[in-house]
């Protein structure tokens, strides 16, 4: 059993896609970020960091409970434990490459282009235009190298895919003002349009939807998702 501890944002979004894809049986445990439930000690105790993903295997290595936290991390160990979506052994390096291209650049800037867009004050356009154009750059990388390409490691479906799948899915977050996202990106655009069809998809994104998560960004849902902006009590 994978207890899947959730909130329903990019990051969860594509752990949740592997364990539909894999069959996996798991437990979806609610984690209401806007509420602080990520800085509980019980949750802190299975990601010191206080973020969603997180997972607990209660059949780990050596048949020990183990946790993982990290969305990348946890779609490697996903993929070892079950020995799904991969790819073959000739294409680890680029899996790794790319996987890490969007654990440590898309993902991250596209989050930052969302929050200095959407959530932050007025009069802070160096960081808007920043963190945009930063996610504009890292776009065109992955529509460059998906020239020609299906999917974006080897010749199958791999976690890279489902990673970046995650974040293409908040395109109309990222670039705020577009009508059409993706409309400048024609290779991602067609790319997303053959992840987004596969049947484990819907049932991703049907996860969590029976949990009333908060919604109201007021001031204690500020506090609770970015205390590192206000002064320690």
């Amino acid at each position: 059993m994978i207890r899947f501890y959730f909130h329903p944002t990019p990051n969860p979004a594509k752990i949740a896609l592997f364990l539909e894809e894999a069959g996996l049986v798991y437990e979806t445990v609610p984690v209401d970020t806007m509420k602080g439930e990520q800085h509980e000690a019980a949750f802190r105790a299975i990601n010191p960091n206080g973020k969603v993903p997180a997972i607990v295997d209660t059949e780990g290595p050596g048949g020990t409970e183990a946790r993982v936290f990290d969305s990348s991390a946890i779609l490697l160990y996903l993929g070892d434990k079950t020995g799904q979506f991969l790819g073959t052994p000739a294409d680890r390096p680029e899996l790794l490459s790319w996987l890490f291209f969007i654990a440590s650049g898309l993902g991250p800037f596209s989050g930052q282009a969302v929050h200095f867009q959407w959530a932050a004050p007025e009069g802070l356009d160096y960081a808007r235009n920043r963190y945009r154009r930063e996610a504009e750059r890292h776009y065109q990388v992955l529509e460059d190298h998906l020239g020609g390409r299906e999917f974006i490691v080897g010749g199958g479906y791999t976690i890279a895919d489902m990673s970046a799948w995650g974040w293409i899915d908040r395109a109309s977050r990222v670039m705020k003002g577009e009508a059409d996202p993706l409309a400048g990106f024609p290779e991602i655009k067609r790319w997303f349009q053959g992840i987004d069809a596969r049947p484990a998809v819907a049932r991703a994104r049907a996860v969590g939807k029976d949990h009333a998560f908060k919604k109201d960004a007021d001031e204690a849902a500020k506090r609770a998702m970015y205390p590192s902006n206000y002064a320690a009590a």
